[in-house]
């Protein structure tokens, strides 16, 4: 609960060691119109550090999206009668047009990350950031080099505000962003660890093998007509189908990259009949692998 004592304290903007870049009407204009910007773009950036009594209220909302990435301390954002705690190594982003507030923590005060942000693709960057479909927090591990870009697009901005200065800020706000809400997709060997994900990090290691449907389930010790339903589900194919490719596409390399036969490759991926390792390149790739050797090496380099 907000005490009277707090409401005197009660601080929108202004910390020791801030950063707060807004653009001007004109500038935002600028971009808006700049047909590399105008999908996904800034109107203002900061930085807030140990910011203490930070309290920041719209009844009716933005007009942007709202990205508030918390590095320490803690804070609270409220929406729709619901509170969000922002601790280290979260982010949430608010919708436009909801009203909200958001308040650091008064005894362990939030440093902060912001960005406003807008555009015809912002709406899809904010609804990848849902969880099943639904607003909340997101814990992230600590990246320097997010840290570095976030600081990077500051000191553009605060160089100049020329319109190739403000491409290269709004593509790397992108990046930004894209960083918090695709962490998983980007380190998936940290996040992707169910059973099925390790069965194919399992088939990558080991091409030169040649598996039994048997041999994949047990290597996870699951039954082989639960393995192939989960598999399947998550893929669209069956396992010992998706080993074939991953070893159709690795013959791929060998064809432009080397000068070893047909026979040899064949023997290296675990193909006892090259005949049948033809067959089955020419029907996943669409030509032979003698035809795939001759064309790319042909319009390529």
């Amino acid at each position: 609960m907000t005490t009277a004592a707090d409401q005197t304290r009660k601080v929108k903007e202004g910390f020791l060691g801030q950063k707060m870049i807004v653009l001007p009407p004109n500038i935002k204009k600028l971009v808006v119109g700049n047909t590399l910007t105008q999908g996904f773009y800034l109107t203002a950036i900061g930085y807030y550090p140990r910011a203490i009594y930070h309290d920041r209220e719209r009844k009716t909302g933005s007009g942007e999206y709202i990205l508030l990435y918390c590095t320490d301390g803690e804070g609270f954002v409220y929406i729709n009668n619901e509170t969000y705690t922002l601790k280290p190594n979260t982010y949430i982003i608010i919708p436009k047009h909801v009203g909200h507030r958001y308040k650091s923590s008064n005894t362990n005060p939030w440093s902060i990350y912001w960005v406003h942000f807008s555009g015809s693709n912002a709406e899809a960057m904010f609804e990848r950031s849902l969880i099943n479909g639904q607003l909340g927090v997101h814990a992230i591990p600590y990246d320097q080099e997010r840290i570095k870009l976030f600081e990077q697009l500051c000191l553009i901005l605060e160089h100049s505000f020329l319109e190739p200065e403000l491409e290269v800020v709004n593509i790397n706000l992108m990046q930004f962003i894209a960083s918090l809400v695709y962490y998983k997709q980007i380190n998936p060997v940290v996040y992707d660890n169910d059973s099925v994900s390790v069965s194919i990090a399992f088939m990558k290691k080991n091409l030169s093998q040649k598996f039994r449907i048997e041999d994949l389930a047990a290597h996870l010790g699951l039954s082989v007509s639960h393995y192939s339903r989960v598999f399947r589900h998550k893929t669209g194919s069956s396992p010992i189908n998706y080993f074939n490719l991953l070893k159709i596409h690795d013959s791929c390399q060998y064809l432009y990259f080397t000068d070893r036969s047909i026979k040899e490759i064949s023997v290296d991926l675990g193909f006892d009949d090259q005949y049948y390792f033809s067959r089955l390149f020419t029907k996943l790739i669409g030509m032979s692998p003698l035809n795939y050797r001759r064309k790319h090496r042909n319009h390529t380099g």
